[in-house]
């Protein structure tokens, strides 16, 4: 089957301007979900994982980390009520605990404004707790559709991270920069923070997938190449970075290893969202022949 067809819709969707996929061009792929939104059950995570910091236990948010999940709403006010008489290091306590319960309500903007409070409550010297809570806001900022509003949260909070050496957090903030950058239509930045996070992280794979659907989307399909070979060699089995591959492939003219990506996405990822874009893909090469063209393989239907 010509290429042609296929990389036509695709490569004009590749530049920097490009939109976001569309049902109706399904090879319209800019850049994965995970580098322009946080899907809410995982932001809602990360800012429970804020509980991480190493702050004392008062008898007014004792009982309210452990509860969040269970029961956020009444989290939200034991936190909200807790707030208004602490001080010092109980105000961030309380901070912290609101904002992990009203980003697991959704209410993304107040839980930025909680652990904007308690960021600015915590010690100046205490880097590791202002590292934290500023990444967690910077995170809630992203999942309210705010990214400038996160980029100067997350700048403040990735110097505390490198100030305390610690690299999964200063990886994991350059992530959500990148995200943002992405968002407020700077690729050049974006990429630098990638490069951050790769050599803060090197062994991330999501940091090298991001990076690989970058390159590629600023149409450097060899850079893109090796970055998603080295994200493949992290995590062979994850279905986005099939995905990923086939796109890189098919944009470099190989449709055998095009097809061989997506079809190992259904393998590896079936009933999954990958999947579901892999048959897309696939559907549009339509079957697989080999040389003597005879049918060899029936490409799934979408």
């Amino acid at each position: 089957m010509s290429l042609l067809p296929l990389l036509l819709p695709l490569m004009a969707q590749v530049g920097p301007a490009s939109a976001l996929p569309s049902n109706a061009n399904p090879y319209a792929s800019s850049l994965p979900l995970e580098i322009i939104e946080k899907k809410d059950a995982e932001a809602a995570k990360r800012a429970r994982a804020a509980q991480n910091v190493t702050l004392p236990a008062s008898r007014n948010t004792a009982g309210c980390m452990s509860a969040v999940e269970a029961n956020p709403e009444r989290s939200a006010e034991l936190a909200q009520s807790a707030l208004g008489d602490a001080i010092g290091r109980e105000r961030v306590r309380a901070g912290l605990c609101l904002g992990a319960a009203l980003s697991d309500l959704g209410r993304w903007d107040e839980a930025r404004g909680a652990f904007v409070t308690a960021r600015d409550a915590a010690d100046a010297a205490d880097h590791a707790s202002r590292a934290r809570l500023g990444a967690m806001a910077g995170n809630a900022a992203l999942a309210a559709g705010q990214p400038g509003q996160a980029l100067a949260l997350l700048s403040p909070a990735a110097t505390d991270a490198k100030i305390i050496g610690d690299a999964e957090l200063t990886g994991s903030i350059a992530l959500d920069r990148a995200r943002a950058l992405v968002a407020v239509k700077q690729p050049d930045e974006a990429a630098a923070a990638l490069a951050e996070a790769r050599t803060a992280q090197p062994d991330n794979a999501q940091a090298w997938l991001l990076s690989a659907t970058l390159s590629r989307r600023q149409e450097k399909l060899s850079q893109a190449q090796t970055q998603i070979e080295k994200a493949a060699s992290l995590a062979p089995q994850d279905p986005e970075i099939g995905l990923e591959a086939g796109v890189i492939a098919m944009l470099s003219g190989n449709e055998t290893a095009a097809r061989r990506s997506w079809t190992s996405v259904l393998a590896a990822g079936a009933g999954s969202d990958a999947a579901v874009t892999a048959k897309q893909y696939l559907s549009q090469l339509g079957p697989d022949t080999d040389k003597s063209g005879a049918t060899t393989a029936k490409a799934p239907k979408p």
